[in-house]
């Protein structure tokens, strides 16, 4: 019967090595190094985070057409409502440029399909369906675990009123339910569940980022503040009352982004989609202020 424990005898060249290793480790020990101080600071896992703002968010087209004029190009982008939109697109591989020549084509009507107004039971104005397709058209019809930079796509679930990270599935259906405005969009309904506006949970969803694992977050707030909405009318109030939350949320969110770029937004309201120009270069200047910072960190 063998023994189980008994091992072969070590050759004479394996004993060589293992002396040479054991030599090694000592070296590095008396030297006070170790093995992965020889490779050198690890790279930051760059994290691009696009918030809510809906017309606003053309400001995140300028935000990225500065950082690759710069040559800074992220691991993982995130993006909430407005900032999933641009987000999915850039993550199927579109540039800057490209982002750019798509929002001046854009037309409103390619993205709002008006649904019956008080249509269903949550009195949704717009059912999606038009927003949906344009996305999975611009995408090439990628899904998300297809895209060539990891990307994530955050919406509020319904029925538990908590954020939920979109990582895999359809993407235009994902960016439909992270647009779903109440009381303008109809929720989107994904896998039997009920999904709203990610703004509602993470208008600048910096959190969802470090979950994807980016040790540096670069967020966008495009976010409105309170005092500057418009809040006449029923849909006035809603934005207004939409805005106060969402500041409140990001006065705690924002804490936790290495770099938090702001493009001066004031004038522009949400659903002024003719001010796109002076959104996109909102976003260059913004994103320029803060290049050398960023390069700094990537440094450091």
């Amino acid at each position: 019967m063998h023994n189980i424990s008994s091992k072969p005898p070590i050759s004479p060249e394996r004993r060589h090595l293992l002396g040479l290793g054991i030599g090694m480790g000592a070296l590095l020990g008396a030297s006070g190094l170790s093995s992965c101080s020889l490779m050198g600071p690890k790279k930051p896992v760059v994290g691009l985070v696009l918030g809510a703002g809906a017309a606003r968010g053309f400001a995140h087209v300028g935000v990225i057409k500065a950082l690759e004029a710069q040559g800074i190009h992220p691991d993982i982008v995130v993006g909430s409502s407005a900032g999933s939109v641009i987000a999915a697109l850039f993550a199927s591989g579109a540039t800057g440029n490209d982002l750019n020549r798509l929002a001046q084509n854009l037309d409103e009507a390619t993205i709002a399909d008006w649904g019956l107004p008080f249509a269903g039971r949550f009195g949704g104005l717009i059912k999606g369906d038009a927003l949906q397709n344009m996305v999975n058209r611009e995408v090439q019809n990628k899904t998300i675990e297809q895209m060539r930079i990891p990307l994530g796509i955050v919406a509020t679930e319904l029925q538990s009123g908590k954020g939920v990270l979109f990582r895999t599935g359809n993407t235009g259906q994902a960016v439909r339910a992270s647009c779903s405005v109440p009381g303008v969009f109809q929720p989107t309904v994904i896998g039997g569940k009920e999904y709203l506006d990610g703004g509602l949970v993470a208008p600048v969803p910096v959190s969802f980022a470090r979950q994807m694992g980016a040790t540096l977050v670069i967020a966008v707030n495009i976010s409105s503040e309170p005092v500057h909405q418009d809040a006449s009318g029923t849909f006035g109030v809603l934005q207004h009352t939409i805005s106060i939350m969402q500041r409140s949320i990001n006065q705690y969110e924002l804490k936790s982004a290495d770099i938090v770029i702001t493009p001066q937004l004031k004038q522009m309201s949400s659903g002024d989609f003719k001010s796109r120009n002076a959104a996109i270069l909102a976003g260059e200047v913004a994103a320029q202020e803060q290049i050398a910072l960023i390069k700094e960190k990537l440094k450091s």
